[in-house]
């Protein structure tokens, strides 16, 4: 199990974990901007942090599949 990991944080970071690392990129950049608008927005409407912070992290992690669904690995 280890050494699957290492493989595979080998690969991503030499850049060939994916067939369009830059896909991942875009991916990822937008499912860190839906979840820091909607953490301002719901934190200037005056929830309280230990709402919004549990809130956004659950809908920005089901955000990351639907979002990674069409990547596909080298």
């Amino acid at each position: 199990m280890w050494d699957a990991f290492i493989n595979a944080l080998t690969l991503f970071i030499k850049g060939k974990l994916f067939r369009d690392f830059n896909a991942v990129v875009k991916q990822t950049l937008i499912g860190n901007a839906v979840g820091a608008v909607l953490l301002i927005v719901l934190a200037k409407v005056g929830l309280p942090l230990y709402v919004v912070v549990p809130l956004v992290g659950i809908v920005a992690g089901a955000l990351q599949p639907w979002l990674f669904k069409d990547l596909k690995y080298a």
